[in-house]
């Protein structure tokens, strides 16, 4: 609700507050009640008021201007964390009233768009109806760039990012696992290990030069016969299925592979974190909650 001029009605004791505030930073009524959009004889009157109902005199009025007076100035740091708390409770009503309506922008990738965020985005959409969705898939390296410039409100990627001013989040362990098709030799183990995939083709994922099995094999001093490299989970799959090679892939994105393969865990287990990243100070109040219903043990 607003006066006539567009001015905010607040609480009364909390505009004497920010008279006075402004009274003593400005060392003139007349400035500061310009800046506060108030009368001159308004501002002195709410000093007035103060003063009356505390007792104490808390400014000296004089040719030289506003000043404050010893009282005065023991109080001022009392007075001027009110109003700053009273900003910060308006600013924070504001944004919850904002999340009626808007719109969270997320830079991801397959597996974290097919299982992770529908869940949560159900959940979130029950308490905020009005907010609606972008989800910009890419590579690592994109995602990465796109929360730097702003294009995202975050992304996801499964390690730290290398761009400084990032905020790095950990949200859940993600295991690499074997890919093989329905009735390779390997099936009958409970668990293989990286030389026992040297035999067959290899066909690697990688998203703009980034990934996360061929650091395995170099740490073991082995080398896979690569035959195709695809940026796409779901082809790997595919071409697991048909007898094209082996792979090793994300648990998370094979949690309902529609293929005709089986997976086993390596017998040295690997696991990888997926996390969040933001700007530093650049989350708005809805993606921030939206992140936390990411969180929660439950969403996803």
């Amino acid at each position: 609700m607003e006066k006539p001029g567009g001015r905010a009605i607040v609480d009364t004791n909390i505009q004497k507050y920010q008279a006075l505030v402004e009274a003593v930073r400005c060392g003139s009524f007349t400035r500061a009640a310009h800046n506060l959009s108030y009368s001159q004889s308004g501002v002195s009157r709410m000093i007035a008021d103060l003063e009356r109902d505390w007792g104490l005199r808390l400014v000296e009025r004089g040719r030289a201007g506003v000043s404050p007076t010893g009282d005065g100035r023991q109080l001022m740091p009392l007075v001027e964390a009110v109003c700053e708390d009273y900003r910060r409770l308006t600013a924070r009503a504001s944004e919850l009233r904002d999340l009626d309506a808007g719109t969270i922008s997320v830079g991801t990738f397959s597996s974290v768009a097919t299982y992770v965020l529908p869940p949560a985005i159900r959940r979130f959409q029950q308490e905020y109806p009005g907010i609606d969705y972008e989800l910009l898939m890419g590579d690592y390296s994109e995602i990465e760039r796109w929360v730097a410039e702003g294009r995202v409100d975050f992304g996801f990627l499964p390690y730290a990012p290398r761009t400084p001013g990032l905020v790095c989040e950990p949200l859940l362990s993600d295991e690499l696992r074997v890919v093989m098709p329905e009735g390779h030799p390997l099936a009958s183990h409970a668990a293989v290990r990286l030389e026992e995939l040297l035999d067959d083709p290899f066909i690697l994922l990688e998203r703009s030069g980034d990934d996360e099995v061929t650091p395995l094999f170099e740490r073991a001093g082995l080398s896979p016969r690569v035959r195709f490299t695809t940026w796409d989970d779901y082809a790997i799959m595919s071409m697991v299925e048909n007898g094209l090679g082996l792979a090793v892939l994300p648990s998370l994105i094979l949690s309902r592979a529609p293929y005709r393969i089986e997976t086993r865990p390596l017998a040295e287990p690997v696991g990888r974190k997926i996390s969040v990243v933001f700007r530093a100070g650049s989350l708005g109040v809805a993606a921030r909650l939206f992140i936390d219903f990411l969180r929660a043990r439950d969403a996803v």
